[in-house]
């Protein structure tokens, strides 16, 4: 039995996000969803949140659990019984990251293995800072993520009178 684990900030989980995870649960036979857990960091999202969202959206998936992090993920991986991280990489910069953050966590643990899985073509463009943007204009997310996503972003903007403080957009 072959267990992954997909980490992330997963601020806000998008469509890209989810197409990784479906083409990895077929790859493994368990796959953890992380959310990344980072305190110095604010996101749109607290990591509880974006946890519920995973949750709802991947509720279909019986070989598919999410959890929080707050540790080293190599750390979480092995306490889960894990060899595989699996990584989304959309360009060469990502590639470039997660190249170099893989070789550390090899460092960590070299037991630990991971695949670069590259996204769809057609989720190329997504990025969280373009999602919130678009959102804080109160834009047609529809393409970006799902509709509890969508709804759950603009309700953060409509909060704040169009504008997150937690993620520092200004209208």
């Amino acid at each position: 039995m072959i267990k992954a684990v997909f980490p992330g900030s997963f601020d806000p989980p998008t469509f890209g996000h989810l197409n990784i995870v479906e083409r990895a649960r077929s790859l493994f036979d368990e796959l953890l969803v992380v959310v990344a857990v980072n305190r110095q960091k604010t996101g749109l999202f607290a990591p509880e949140e974006r946890r519920d969202l995973l949750v709802q959206l991947l509720s279909g998936y019986p070989n598919v659990s999410v959890h929080l992090c707050d540790t080293l993920i190599v750390n979480f991986a092995r306490e889960k019984g894990c060899k595989v991280l699996v990584r989304g990489v959309r360009s060469v910069p990502d590639f470039s990251y997660e190249f170099e953050l893989s070789i550390m966590n090899k460092g960590l643990n070299p037991s630990i293995e991971t695949i670069f899985m590259p996204t769809d073509p057609k989720f190329f463009v997504l990025r969280s800072s373009a999602i919130k943007e678009l959102a804080q204009y109160d834009g047609d997310l529809s393409s970006m993520v799902p509709p509890i996503v969508a709804t759950a972003v603009k309700a953060k903007f409509s909060l704040n009178g169009g504008r997150s403080t937690a993620s520092g957009l200004r209208p």
